[in-house]
């Protein structure tokens, strides 16, 4: 199975061109679109994410010096 990506912006949602395809005339094709968030949706939902993270006890429970040897044992492999 071949696949091909592009992008692009939705100008009129009643009829999409899309023009230059590398597939032979005849071909058949499955076509998928998924909308993306935007931008700030993303960071939106990550800010509310690390919140609910850090209100939880087990993470309120751990000191800085816990942490920093948590990142150094995950840069060590270990």
């Amino acid at each position: 199975m071949q696949a091909y990506r592009t992008h692009l912006i939705i100008k009129d949602p009643q009829h999409v061109t899309l023009s230059n395809l590398p597939f032979d005339s005849g071909q058949y094709v499955e076509v998928l679109f998924l909308a993306r968030e935007s931008r700030a949706t993303q960071v939106q939902e990550l800010t509310a994410l690390l919140r609910e993270t850090q209100s939880l006890p087990q993470a309120q429970a751990l000191s800085e010096d816990e942490i920093a040897a948590e990142i150094a044992a995950y840069r060590n492999g270990q």
